[in-house]
């Protein structure tokens, strides 16, 4: 099984473990959160993800999930990518969650490949306004 860990602008990576509770009607196994607070060490910031990672990884991988590229959690994010068995993906939406955790249970390529695609055919357009 593929951990997953959550590394977002506080407390973004926490409500997004909430969401997936209400989803799945209990937290997922071997799913953890990362909020990283304003201005706190982003060498702080690495170790938990690196100790968060070591918790998670039962062989298979990990694939962390950060919230927008160039913020503080997806840069300190980018110091993990050296580490064997992490993928990294940002853009963390709800849609991406969910997908990641339906496809756990494949291999991390997998379930990187279909978080992408839960976040990129999550954003729909659901009003009634003729589409341009």
């Amino acid at each position: 099984m593929v951990g997953i860990l959550l590394m977002a602008h506080a407390p973004l990576a926490s409500a997004f473990i909430t969401a997936a509770r209400h989803v799945f009607k209990s937290v997922p196994d071997h799913l953890e959160a990362i909020d990283v607070l304003p201005d706190q060490n982003t060498d702080e910031v690495v170790r938990l993800a690196r100790d968060a990672i070591n918790r998670l990884n039962l062989g298979d991988g990990v694939l962390v999930l950060t919230d927008v590229f160039g913020g503080t959690p997806a840069n300190c994010s980018q110091k993990l990518d050296a580490l064997d068995q992490v993928a990294v993906l940002a853009g963390l939406s709800l849609p991406m969650l969910l997908r990641a955790l339906t496809y756990r249970n494949d291999t991390l390529d997998v379930v990187f490949e279909m978080a992408q695609a839960g976040a990129q055919n999550g954003a729909i357009r659901v009003d009634s306004r003729k589409r341009i």
